[in-house]
């Protein structure tokens, strides 16, 4: 397949000095040096940004050569596939690497999401709902979750203390992450109560099961495995998987995630590993509820069953599958573009012993689910470190 063998990553957060154009060149040009190369020997490079309205300048795969003037005749194509705009763009590396037009690919993830006023972000992260049904859904996509989460509790029984649980976990292990938008600690009863501090945000969703406003970017040098043999850090793609599923919601079950299973599974079969043989995973914790459910899709616990996971610590560090170790969106933050290709940083810094939250000992296969929408566009990736 091909192997990531240089990263870089911006701090997450309300980035009010820095453009889109600046967080591109910020990543691009350590992303390269890391990897050891010079940027005229970047063959491509495929640029994630889910914009919708964000900020006025779209057209962003063109800004890369202005933040690195040797890329300007570099082929840059802009990639957009909504909460997992990232793994699409890695995909398209991936995709040119394999068809020979490309030895070493700029993946670069970012997005600018904080010069809007919050609700005016909630009615551009709309754009990537069912319109036709949901765009009438009050407070966003929060909104859309506290359905999925009122529809799991009906199921199941009320899973809040559950969610706390992966609330609270999430946020200590993003103390430990300096890249992190929250660096707090908030603990297990502050995110299991309703206070003024933590309120309900959508339907059973507190403001502690939801994902931050989020600026940043991120970016991965993706090389060629016969490329990457001469190189310095290598992290290589044992699988890479994408299952779509419906967009509408009123057309499946929104408590499955069957999309998500599917493209776990293949994953996993792909990679010739079972769950026992991972080391740690980054999934995608926008909403509390959706780190629950992907508990059951990962195999960790049967339908229904996933609060027990979490309370029972098998997610935690120590655990049989940390889950996050990053701190995850909840506390790293989810600027939207930039999301995927930063549990792919994420994950490659835990695996070559570089800071990226809590540690995970000995870690060697780490796995990475991320998803655009309602578990519409499901992307799995299993990365295992070479040297």
């Amino acid at each position: 397949m091909a192997s990531i063998t240089g990263w870089a990553h911006t701090p997450f957060g309300k980035l009010t000095d820095k453009t889109v154009e600046a967080l591109i060149g910020d990543v691009a040009n350590e992303a390269i040096e890391k990897a050891g190369l010079s940027a005229d020997q970047i063959d491509a490079v495929c640029l994630g940004t889910f914009n919708a309205g964000l900020v006025r300048q779209d057209f962003t795969g063109s800004l890369v050569s202005s933040a690195v003037p040797e890329l300007r005749h570099v082929p840059a194509t802009r990639y957009e596939n909504a909460c997992a705009t990232g793994s699409a763009a890695i995909h398209g590396a991936l995709d040119r690497i394999a068809a020979g037009k490309a030895r070493h690919v700029l993946v670069i993830g970012v997005e600018k999401m904080t010069a809007l006023p919050t609700a005016d972000v909630g009615n551009v992260l709309l754009k990537a709902s069912y319109v036709e049904e949901e765009a009438d859904i009050d407070a966003g996509f929060a909104g859309i979750f506290g359905r999925i989460t009122s529809a799991y509790f009906q199921k199941f029984g009320d899973q809040s203390d559950a969610l706390a649980h992966i609330a609270a976990k999430n946020h200590a292990n993003g103390t430990l992450n300096p890249l992190a938008h929250m660096q707090k600690d908030f603990g297990f009863e502050f995110c299991n109560q309703i206070s003024d501090k933590n309120p309900y945000v959508a339907g059973p969703l507190r403001r502690t099961d939801c994902s931050l406003i989020s600026d940043g970017a991120a970016a991965l040098v993706i090389s060629h495995d016969e490329a990457a043999e001469a190189m310095e850090h290598v992290v290589s793609f044992r699988a890479a998987e994408q299952v779509n599923d419906y967009l509408a919601l009123s057309k499946k079950d929104p408590t499955e995630f069957l999309g998500a299973r599917m493209s776990w599974n293949k994953a996993l079969e792909s990679a010739g590993l079972t769950l026992d043989d991972l080391s740690f995973a980054e999934v995608h914790d926008c909403f509390t509820i959706a780190e629950l459910i992907e508990y059951e899709i990962m195999g960790l616990a049967k339908r229904g069953q996933g609060g027990d996971i979490v309370r029972s610590g098998e997610t935690a560090i120590g655990g049989r599958l940390p889950v996050n170790p990053s701190g995850g969106l909840k506390a790293k933050g989810h600027p939207v573009g930039a999301t995927g290709v930063s549990m792919h940083v994420m994950a490659t810094k835990q695996l070559m012993g570089e800071v990226a939250g809590a540690k995970v000992k000995d870690a060697k296969l780490a796995a990475i689910f991320n998803m655009g929408g309602t578990a519409a566009a499901n992307y799995t990736s299993i990365l295992e470190r070479l040297r």
